[in-house]
């Protein structure tokens, strides 16, 4: 649905007759922030759901695929997908009643599960990743410039908050 006006604009506008003028931008950068990950992980599920995929198992399925093995510790990613492990174990679930993946025993952790993307998890990941890609992962009213600039005012403002050691 299009909005017959920016919303964010006309809060700014609100907030610029009540705040300091740093506060208001700060207030309208944020909030920009905000609505665009709402956005862009919208049209994610919509380009992801002929593949039966939201944007976090698409994201499961693409980790699992970049290993050597194909599988990892559910434990592992969690780290590495940076959520928390109920979420990891929720999307797996939905991975592996989908056949995308399957759980399995450690062979030498008896407490800890791993996970492994079968050939049909392989083959849904590839044709997906086709699809985000024609659509340059949402971000096509961007040219090349302008996503390097995101990235790194992104990478520095993640780096201010601790996201990551420099």
């Amino acid at each position: 649905m299009t909005l017959p006006l920016d919303p964010i604009a006309e809060a700014r506008r609100h907030w610029e007759a009540r705040w300091p003028e740093d506060a208001s931008r700060a207030m309208a950068a944020i909030t920009s922030i905000m609505r665009s990950q709402q956005l862009l992980l919208a049209r994610y599920d919509e380009l992801l759901r002929p593949f039966r995929l939201t944007f976090p198992r698409y994201e499961a399925l693409m980790l699992l695929s970049f290993t050597r093995m194909g599988e990892l510790p559910i434990g592992k990613m969690g780290e590495r997908l940076q959520v928390h492990r109920s979420s990891v174990t929720n999307v797996v679930e939905k991975l592996v009643a989908d056949g995308l993946a399957e759980r399995m025993r450690h062979p030498t952790d008896g407490r800890a599960t791993l996970v492994r993307i079968t050939d049909e998890g392989r083959r849904v990941a590839e044709a997906a990743t086709a699809v985000l890609n024609d659509n340059l992962f949402g971000l096509q009213a961007l040219g090349a410039e302008d996503q390097e600039h995101l990235i790194r005012v992104l990478r520095e403002l993640r780096a201010d908050v601790g996201d990551f050691g420099a």
